[in-house]
């Protein structure tokens, strides 16, 4: 169905101004769907996929109805939006500031990883908004300094990952707080049980909005998979980064401490390149994504953290030097390019030990990814183990474990005399002192 115009929404004539002042000329399936039932004060479960505009799908509705219902008097929180991650809070936030120019509504955020004392300053002047991240909001909460008792609308942002974080019982303390006659809108990529099970106790009588996920190979992005030893991932990574010399490229890395080894490495290889996780901290984090969306940093190394926390134009490749724990990850991270109608290029690097990962991949997109054998680090026999694997995994059998499989044919992963590709600088050498690693 061809989406609505935003004046068929009966949006009011100041923020669909602010939205002609950012070029949005049409609402996307998930605006379209669930902001009139968010207008008309109905709960709501949306679940859609990162990258479909669930941001104006939610404040749009938010900034009318407070705009509608002004009161005089000192301002009081009368809408709570719960993100999970403080990328995703600032998003949200200028977001509403943007969309909210033309009125008189104010909004703040308060979150974990700064300075507590300008946010209390903040919420002592008064907010109609409040944008938070569970546990800066819970600190600020016993410490006195907000109150939830006016929240009309409460917002569960990203649920799924607020749960993935650890966050649930966070949410529920929260929640308990918060009016019991308002208005639910709760956003989430996916729904497994213990998300389903939220929402139940959440929300009442919901309007379900549901918009599928676009095809993951989408046009825009052209995919490509690479078998590397995990020992080579390091010198293929600079190979690439040499031929992508002109362009932005996000990296992905399984954990907070590869991430950092990630940029070290670099780093020692000429490549100047920064690290963004939950060890950083908030205005580390708030200063590489600024020199990264500017063009100032040209490589960006991160965890699943940023898989949805960043909306960064002009990426023009995505590296995932670890391929995901969680198959749907890789959906969000390779979004991350191809964005404002770009194109892009997404690399995902698989060796022994991911093979089972790459499978859960293929099937989220049924069809597998298209394999890059031209490079110097290519390892056929991975190739071979993938394609067993997933033989016997079609076959309804138990496959073999996929490391094992393939250092039998490789003789322990190891390459012979003569067929071993010069490294990079700091990759994969042993540097001894007094016989040990260093």
């Amino acid at each position: 169905m061809e989406p609505a115009s935003f004046e068929a929404l009966s949006l009011d004539v100041p923020l669909l101004r602010a939205l002609a002042d950012e070029g949005y000329e049409r609402p996307t399936q998930i605006q379209r769907d669930s902001i009139p039932p968010a207008l008309a004060g109905r709960d709501l479960l949306a679940i859609a996929p990162t990258g479909t505009g669930k941001t104006a799908a939610f404040t749009l509705p938010i900034l009318q109805r407070l705009a509608r219902e002004s009161r005089p008097g000192p301002r009081v929180i009368r809408a709570l939006i719960l993100t999970p991650t403080r990328e995703l809070a600032l998003q949200v936030e200028t977001s509403l500031t943007a969309y909210g120019r033309h009125l008189a509504l104010t909004s703040a955020v308060v979150m974990g990883g700064v300075n507590m004392n300008p946010q209390i300053r903040a919420l002592r002047k008064g907010v109609d908004i409040l944008v938070a991240t569970p546990g800066r909001l819970l600190d600020l909460m016993q410490q006195g300094h907000v109150k939830l008792d006016s929240v009309q609308v409460f917002v569960l942002d990203e649920a799924d990952r607020m749960l993935d974080m650890g966050f649930i019982h966070d949410v529920r303390r929260i929640a308990a707080r918060v009016p019991a006659a308002r208005q639910t809108l709760f956003f989430s990529a996916t729904m497994p049980p213990p998300v389903a099970e939220l929402a139940h106790t959440l929300l009442r009588d919901p309007a379900r909005v549901e918009v599928a996920p676009e095809p993951v190979a989408r046009p825009r992005i052209t995919q490509r998979l690479m078998f590397v030893d995990q020992k080579d991932k390091f010198g293929l990574l600079v190979s690439l980064l040499h031929q992508f010399a002109g362009g932005r490229v996000l990296v992905f890395a399984r954990t907070k401490h590869r991430a950092d080894k990630i940029v070290r490495q670099l780093s020692r290889n000429g490549i100047r390149a920064d690290a963004m996780h939950g060890n950083k901290s908030q205005n580390a984090r708030v200063r590489t994504l600024a020199d990264f969306a500017a063009g100032k940093l040209r490589v960006l190394v991160a965890t699943d953290i940023v898989a949805r926390g960043i909306d960064v134009d002009g990426i023009s490749h995505v590296i995932n030097f670890d391929l995901s724990d969680e198959p749907e990850n890789h959906i969000h991270r390779i979004g991350r390019t191809a964005r404002a109608g770009a194109s892009g290029v997404a690399i995902s690097f698989c060796d022994h030990d991911e093979i089972e990962k790459l499978w859960q991949i293929a099937r989220l997109h049924d069809e597998p990814l298209p394999q890059d054998t031209g490079h110097a680090f290519h390892r056929p026999a991975i190739t071979s183990a993938y394609d067993d694997f997933a033989a016997v995994r079609v076959g309804g059998r138990r496959a073999p474990a996929p490391a094992a499989t393939a250092h039998r044919r490789e003789g322990g992963g190891h390459r012979g005399p003569g067929d071993k590709p010069g490294r990079p600088r700091g990759f994969g050498r042993r540097r001894r002192r007094g016989g040990h690693r260093r």
